[in-house]
């Protein structure tokens, strides 16, 4: 059994800073990789940056250049800071990680339960 915790979400004025954690505990092998998604109100849930084991990250043009993915030196958290906040940037932020459990070696997917990040203009 594998848990994610997120935190980190609120609100924070257009062009602020917010810093979302995502913490990862249980029966892990090894986190494969962590993503972070957003979701906003009737849309589909949009990938937003992720990174792998190896420390190789993506983003979404959106967010380039303004939100930075990066770990822990355990690997099992993984922080998005998020740089010059923009009107379009609210939703609820889902941390997701592919895990190889300890036992079984088998990889399952698994989702926190989402923070909110509101921005005001």
């Amino acid at each position: 059994q594998v848990q994610l915790v997120e935190s980190g979400g609120g609100l924070v004025q257009a062009g602020g800073s917010l810093r979302l954690s995502c913490a990862a505990s249980g029966t892990i092998f090894m986190i494969n990789f962590m993503r972070w998604y957003r979701q906003v109100p009737g849309k589909q849930r949009d990938l937003v940056s992720s990174i792998t084991s190896g420390g190789s990250t993506y983003y979404a043009d959106s967010v380039t250049g303004r939100l930075t993915i990066s770990r822990d030196n355990a690997k099992t958290t993984v922080i998005l800071q998020m740089n010059s906040l923009k009107p379009e940037d609210p939703a609820v932020y889902y941390c997701n990680a592919v895990v190889t459990i300890r036992w079984t070696r088998a990889g399952y997917n698994y989702w926190g339960q989402g923070t909110q990040v509101t921005v005001s203009s």
